[in-house]
């Protein structure tokens, strides 16, 4: 069990949830959690949906806790930002100056936004959405514009091109591959979600990309394309993916690829050091081979685990994922990791706005898909979550009673 004070760099949802489970599960020592924003730790998922659509939605509604939990649970929130880790003397400095002790690090320092390389992309109306700061500029400027481009067709692209086409704007979405979402979900689901999208009278545009950002006197004017066309713009939105923040632990010479490489327990090559949520690349026994997830749930249960080891609940990390997008009246939620399937099967009626795409890899099943279908996810998350399948022609049968596949 550990006793000596932990410290954890990153007070997004993986950061914050070790503090707080660290005083949930009986932890005494000092917990002290930096924090790079000038706000309060605060959730991240609204911002693209509820929170940019709401002006009368404050920064309060966001926080994790209170402000007076801090000081409750003895909980140190630093401002500030780490700019090395000195492994040997077991010591973090800051920007500040200052140095801080640790017997535990826990590295939770998420990703951050991939940034558009081309013409005039620096430009003010060229913005971003990932932290709260980015979606208070964006609410702002939205009633001001008439005409967005967003660039990239993934979750966060399309939760907000949904929103400023509420909000009355002109809307184009271009992106690179053939298909919406095409990394995260199955053609099933791009095929619904883009009719959707296209009959709220947003225009995507897919197999082109931006070759530059055009502008008149530092005013965006629009974005010209590969195919050759242009399309006007008074804003242009990004997203285009996220690169994870590895630099910290590289630098004081931990192993580092596509994350921060941690094994199946979420400890680095330092038995002292931890990494955990989306800058985490975790080696992966329900899986195999190593993964890095950019999700809540992934955050919360990285947290989750690696609390109760230093507390001496010593167990791999092995949940289930899961994931969700809100995109106008389509809720999305996914169940497993749909990776390398090789047959879908249907379940419900995607003209009815209501349906489930179950998922199989060599006959079993690996994730579920579900689109206004909040039973068929749980059920995933529950069956998934013990390892069991259910066959296909089972899952086609709207007659049978997945309930009864938990018995």
């Amino acid at each position: 069990m550990m006793d000596g004070p932990v410290i954890i760099v990153g007070a997004g949802h993986a950061g914050f949830h070790v503090a707080a489970y660290l005083r949930q599960f009986g932890f005494k020592g000092r917990v002290s959690l930096i924090n790079g924003e000038t706000h309060p730790p605060y959730q991240r998922p609204p911002l693209s949906k509820a929170y940019i659509n709401g002006p009368s939605v404050g920064p309060d509604s966001l926080l994790f806790r209170p402000e007076n939990f801090y000081d409750e649970q003895s909980v140190e929130l630093v401002q500030s930002h780490v700019v090395a880790i000195d492994r040997q003397h077991l010591k973090l400095l800051l920007a500040s100056g200052a140095s801080l002790d640790y017997g535990h690090l826990v590295l939770a320092t998420g990703a951050r936004n991939r940034l558009l390389d081309l013409p005039n992309a620096n430009l003010p109306d060229v913005r971003y959405l990932r932290i709260l700061d980015e979606s208070e500029s964006l609410r702002s400027v939205l009633p001001s514009r008439k005409r967005v481009v967003v660039i990239g067709a993934g979750f966060i692209g399309l939760e907000f091109a949904t929103v400023a086409r509420v909000k009355g704007l002109e809307v184009d979405v271009i992106e690179l591959a053939p298909r919406v979402m095409a990394r995260a979900v199955t053609a099933e689901v791009s095929n619904y979600f883009q009719a959707r999208h296209r009959e709220a009278g947003i225009r995507i545009h897919l197999g082109v990309h931006a070759t530059s950002i055009e502008a008149d006197g530092g005013k965006v004017t629009g974005v010209s394309l590969s195919d050759g066309r242009h399309l006007v713009a008074d804003l242009v939105v990004v997203g285009v993916g996220v690169l994870p923040n590895i630099e910290l632990a590289a630098e004081a010479g931990l192993p580092v690829a596509s994350g921060v490489v941690v094994d199946e327990y979420l400890l680095t090559a330092d038995p002292n050091v931890s990494a955990i949520g989306d800058c985490a690349l975790f080696a992966s026994s329900r899986f195999g081979g190593s993964l890095r997830l950019e999700s809540v749930q992934n955050a919360m249960d990285h947290a989750r685990c690696v609390a109760a080891r230093l507390v001496g609940d010593r167990k791999p990390y092995d949940a289930q994922p899961w994931f969700w997008s809100d995109q106008g009246n389509s809720k999305l939620q996914i169940a497993g990791l749909i990776t390398g399937y090789d047959q879908v099967v249907l379940r419900g009626d995607p003209a009815r706005r209501a349906f489930s795409v179950f998922c199989y890899r060599d006959g079993k099943l690996v994730g579920i898909e579900s689109v206004n279908r909040v039973a068929d996810h749980m059920f995933g998350r529950r069956l998934l979550g013990s390892d069991r399948s259910l066959a296909p022609e089972r899952a086609a049968d709207e007659s049978f009673d997945l309930k009864s596949a938990l018995a």
